[in-house]
């Protein structure tokens, strides 16, 4: 299983409503698209199968900082990770403010 979880350092919340994409690192191929919650989680992309490879999420910041009335420097955040273990869950969150973003692998 692959979840996510924005957090707005800039303000200590969550990201809600931020546009999620899953795509094949390799080919771009889109492969699911999600909304963060109110909690700013997408806890499953609902994808029944997956293979080990790299994976890309993007992360379409730039609306989320618009609806703030706050101008970013970052408008869309790419993370390419890769599946070793398709029997893993990978979550990877993400940090962002108007002028910076960081990401770890979570649990």
């Amino acid at each position: 299983m692959i979840s996510t979880h924005i957090l707005d350092t800039n303000l200590g919340k969550p990201a809600a409503h931020v546009e999620v994409k899953l795509f094949h690192a390799e080919t771009h191929e889109l492969i699911a698209t999600a909304t963060t919650n109110q909690d700013g989680r997408v806890s499953d992309f609902a994808i029944k199968e997956f293979a080990e490879g790299a994976y890309q999420l993007e992360f379409e910041i730039a609306s989320y900082f618009s609806s703030l009335k706050v101008k970013t420097f970052f408008p869309r955040v790419c993370i390419q990770f890769f599946i070793e273990d398709i029997n893993q869950h990978y979550h990877i969150p993400l940090l962002i403010s108007p002028f910076a973003y960081s990401t770890y692998r979570g649990s």
